[in-house]
């Protein structure tokens, strides 16, 4: 589907997220503002397969950037980094350019409420809403859309492992988990 206007994602946005809030504007603009840069205008038709975006929080605007761009982690284009920041990096498989936009916190600080926020970032023009930056983001194999490789096995809990994900310590091969990297604690 080529890209539409700011009301008919914020329509959609509002059905998928549950509600309309400022952090879904921002991210259309975010998803909205890479796209142009990158020259990409059918993110979820023929260039489905061109665009990679990392989000650096997860929060309301992550929902509206998937929504425009059509990247999902599912997808394996759509990569999450918990930078606690309201920034995403656009990333074109196809030319190898990436671009980097963050809110800036000047324009959060212009609306001294939801409501008000919510106009302001409808309103504001991208260059006073956004920093921009060039960006090379290098990018393996194993990290891009469509790559397979054999599962490795982890020699401590027998959980399979994709995508060159295992680590290798004193020579075992092992899950993250395993190897130290545990989020959660067994009971």
């Amino acid at each position: 589907m080529p890209l539409a206007s700011l009301s008919a994602y914020e329509e959609l946005a509002a059905k998928a997220h549950g509600h309309l809030c400022a952090g879904q504007i921002l991210g259309l603009r975010m998803a909205l503002g890479g796209l142009r840069l990158l020259g990409i205008e059918d993110p979820t038709g023929v260039d489905r397969k061109r665009l990679v975006v990392f989000v650096e929080i997860d929060r309301c605007a992550t929902d509206a950037i998937s929504l425009v761009t059509g990247c999902r982690l599912g997808k394996r284009a759509l990569k999450f980094r918990d930078f606690g920041k309201a920034a995403a990096t656009f990333c074109d498989l196809a030319s190898g350019r990436a671009v980097r936009l963050a809110a800036r916190e000047s324009a959060r600080e212009r609306a001294s409420g939801p409501a008000e926020q919510l106009a302001a970032y409808r309103e504001m023009p991208d260059d006073e809403l956004f920093t921009v930056q060039w960006v090379r983001v290098p990018m393996p194999p194993e990290d891009l859309p469509g790559f397979r490789a054999p599962r490795e096995l982890c020699e401590a809990c027998g959980e399979s492992v994709s995508f060159r994900r295992e680590v290798v310590r004193d020579g075992r091969t092992l899950c993250r988990a395993c190897a130290g990297e545990r989020y959660y604690e067994a009971l």
